[in-house]
């Protein structure tokens, strides 16, 4: 199969050192430390992105980056960093991404490749963190979980996508 080139955006990307969403979310989330909106992070190929809190976490290495399309989240007007996924893309239908797919992205620094693991299914905090009916509106359209193959560096604005890197 040839791959798939295309010129997308990388609207946000997004580090977080805690996890916001424990417990129910009728008792609300645990307040962020601090800025989680990046214009540039850094990637290690098996790690995730530096900083994260699934950074070099065992449990998630295989899922350590999180991707999401802008395009998901527009039905409520929200800042599309709401959904807690690592990179926000527009242009780029990362739902349609099947286990095991090969991407890459370069934003100016190189390219970086990303191995998809598994859908990004949405938690019931999606209700309250972006609004009512969110949860099952973002069913099969919340994103995919990866594992990085390279180390690199993404930042936001026009990007490369090669599908089948």
């Amino acid at each position: 199969m040839a791959a798939r080139r295309a010129l997308i955006e990388i609207v946000a990307l997004h580090v977080s050192p805690v996890h916001a969403f424990e417990g129910r979310p009728s008792d609300g989330p645990r307040p962020d430390p601090g800025p989680v909106s990046r214009d540039r992070v850094e990637i290690r190929a098996g790690l995730g992105v530096v900083g994260d809190r699934y950074f070099n976490h065992p449990a998630h290495r295989n899922a350590a980056i999180t991707f999401i399309s802008a395009e998901s989240v527009e039905p409520w007007a929200v800042d599309p960093l709401l959904a807690r996924r690592n990179v926000v893309v527009r242009g780029f239908d990362v739902d349609s991404l099947a286990r095991g797919t090969v991407f890459s992205l370069d934003s100016g620094d190189g390219p970086v490749r990303f191995e998809v693991h598994r859908p990004a299914h949405p938690c019931a905090w999606m209700d309250q963190v972006i609004g009512p009916g969110a949860f099952k509106g973002l069913r099969g359209k919340g994103g995919v979980r990866c594992v990085p193959l390279d180390d690199g560096v993404l930042s936001t604005g026009e990007s490369t996508v090669v599908v089948g890197a």
